[in-house]
């Protein structure tokens, strides 16, 4: 139901009432019982990526507060802040005012894997934050140099048992999702491969295309292109599910490693203590614009496939995600600490 900017009497008290409740119930950092003032948002909003232009995430950004700009009149901007993982722009709408006019793209490194991979991470992704809605989900994909011996994941991780440390996989930073996708390969496949890490995705993709080093674990959305165009071999994708936009790749658990899942998500959240009428009103609109027949084509041109819930569900899932990663990072050493 999407809530009006112009709600008055007693219905927006039984309204804020019952949005705060659920929000304490549900474990969220507390909102303050106050309406959402009623011409908001009056002022531009700020919407930070906390990582490099150009890349899916700030793309969806861009597409969402266009969106918003146009069905409320104000301006959305979009600021990139990136840098230590999404943890600059993260603890910078940590610290900005509950207002409902700094928003965060947040993604599973700000939310669920920084929190393990560094020592001292200076904001608390569970209490610094109101998560809005999650946008989306993107599957990783396993994809290899044509020159590497191997169309199959059976037949890599054959191969890499019979030359234990001679292949190596790319990512586009240490604790990066593709880094602890190839670590939880390594693990369950029982293989012994080389990390080596670069500085973005983009100078790791170049050396794959490259013949420098023998795979990665990429964003779909990034790897897409080169995989229609022969560039690269595509073996498997890393989530629990077969992708829309490659559905004749199998998943790694089909492929013979069962209960292997990581993606990459990203999703909206505003500072702790942001209104809860706000947050209501911020994820009314972005669920319908996620509902959308453009942005859910737009989306699925980029391999991503949108998801549009509740801040109880995002939380919720948040949660399973931390856990999950604390997992692998422990297990494989990884940090940038």
């Amino acid at each position: 139901m999407k809530t009006s900017s112009r709600i008055k009497g007693s219905g927006v008290c039984r309204l804020v009432l019952v949005l705060a409740w659920l929000l304490a119930a549900s474990g969220l950092p507390s909102a303050q019982a106050q309406a959402v003032p009623p011409d908001y948002p009056s002022k531009p909003i700020h919407f930070v990526v906390p990582f490099p232009p150009g890349g899916p995430l700030d793309t969806i950004a861009r597409v969402l507060g266009e969106k918003m700009s146009a069905a409320w009149g104000q301006p959305v901007v979009v600021e990139n802040r990136p840098g230590a993982g999404g943890g600059i722009g993260a603890e910078f709408v940590a610290r900005a005012p509950a207002d409902g006019y700094t928003l965060l793209m947040g993604a599973v490194s700000t939310h669920a894997i920084n929190v393990s991979l560094y020592r001292k991470l200076p904001y608390d992704p569970l209490t610094d934050f109101i998560p809005v809605t999650q946008v989306a989900v993107v599957p990783n994909v396993l994809v290899l140099n044509p020159g590497v011996p191997a169309n199959s994941v059976g037949e890599l991780i054959a191969l890499a048992r019979a030359r234990p440390g001679t292949l190596n996989f790319a990512s586009g930073s240490n604790g990066s999702t593709g880094h602890l996708a190839g670590e939880l390969f390594k693990s369950m496949a029982k293989v012994d491969m080389q990390h080596i890490p670069y500085k973005g995705a983009t100078p790791a993709m170049s050396d794959l295309l490259a013949g420098q080093v023998s795979l990665m674990f990429d964003n779909l959305a990034s790897a897409a292109p080169f995989i229609k165009a022969g560039k690269l071999k595509a073996l498997a994708v890393t989530t629990a599910r077969r992708s829309p936009l490659f559905p004749e790749l199998p998943t790694l658990a089909e492929s013979g490693l069962p209960g292997f899942d990581l993606s990459t998500w990203f999703g909206v959240f505003v500072p702790a203590h942001t209104p809860a009428a706000t947050v209501a009103k911020l994820n009314a609109e972005l669920v319908r614009i996620l509902k959308t027949p453009e942005l859910r084509e737009r989306l699925s041109a980029l391999g991503a496939e949108p998801v549009g819930n509740s801040p109880e569900q995002f939380l919720a899932y948040i949660r399973s995600e931390i856990p999950k990663y604390a997992k692998v990072i422990r297990e494989s050493g990884a940090t940038v600490d």
